[in-house]
């Protein structure tokens, strides 16, 4: 099986990379990308572990970017050493934890009462993010679940007006991939609940940025859905990449590395790699002709 989208501890995933990449195995993933949001720390231990097992790995990371809507954007073949992608993060995690602080005051004012040090203890020592606040109301019996915390608290119209953290342009996100040897491919498209005829326009863009790829095959795209993204894979000459979004059962309890939700993803394409490493390899080779 092949499973191209997959989160650590690192950012918000529940396990550490080694952990994730076992439990890949163990479900029989044979190719995997770990593809942390906006960091990639968790790719030299992912991909030592990867080699113990024998697994074909990718080195990936998923960039949230904000334009008519905000986009998420997969990296795959990165430098994760390179100069500006790191400095890029870097901006990015300095904003992570003033907007934690903001995070704090925010559920205040909803009669929720959570310090950083709460927090802390569901983060992995990683900055806090939207997950680890969510861990941190079960836990403290706010709400029931991950999902409730999120319905109720940290996906409102006054989370996003008042405490959400500013996005890159569409534009920036991709050429920061792009420097860094990498190959961008446009994350879980379904979760847009776009109309077609906009999400084509907005893919138009996107690829006149240089976006190379869909990820066609997601655990919450229904076979509708991968229907039309293969067509306009085809019809734009992009590749087609397939991935679980793999979080934890903590986080994502209802999916499964490899299997997807349900099991609607084992994809075993191998095309579908294939095409990947040979799209990397020749970014690498324009990158060196530079």
């Amino acid at each position: 099986m092949i499973d191209l989208h997959m989160h650590t501890d690192c950012s918000d995933g529940q396990f550490s990379p080694e952990k994730t990449v076992q439990l890949a195995h163990e479900a029989g993933v044979t190719t995997l990308a770990i593809t942390d949001h906006d960091t990639t720390d968790g790719i030299a231990p992912a991909q030592k572990a990867a080699m113990q097992y024998g697994m074909r790995f990718f080195p990936g990371v998923e960039i949230s970017v904000k334009g008519e809507k905000e986009l998420h954007i997969l990296g795959y073949g990165i430098d994760p050493h390179h100069a500006e992608m790191c400095e890029f993060f870097a901006d990015f995690q300095r904003e992570r934890a003033a907007r934690a602080v903001r995070i704090v005051e925010y559920l205040k004012r909803r009669g929720v009462s959570v310090t950083l040090d709460d927090v802390r203890r569901y983060n992995a020592g990683q900055i806090s993010g939207r997950p680890h606040f969510a861990k941190t109301l079960v836990a403290m019996g706010y709400v029931s679940s991950v999902k409730e915390a999120f319905a109720r608290y940290l996906t409102t119209p006054e989370f996003y007006a008042h405490v959400e953290r500013p996005k890159p342009s569409p534009e920036r996100g991709l050429e920061v991939i792009r420097n860094a040897g990498g190959v961008a491919v446009l994350a879980h498209p379904y979760l847009l609940h776009m109309e077609l005829s906009q999400f084509e326009s907005i893919l138009q863009q996107l690829i006149s940025f240089g976006l190379q790829g869909i990820e066609v095959y997601h655990s919450r795209h229904t076979p509708e859905c991968i229907m039309q993204y293969l067509q306009l894979a085809k019809q734009y000459n992009l590749l087609v990449t397939c991935g679980s979004d793999f979080h934890g059962p903590a986080v994502k309890p209802d999916i499964f590395l490899g299997s997807g939700a349900n099991g609607n993803l084992c994809i075993t394409d191998e095309t579908i790699p294939n095409r990947l490493a040979a799209a990397i390899d020749l970014r690498k080779k324009e990158m060196r002709m530079r």
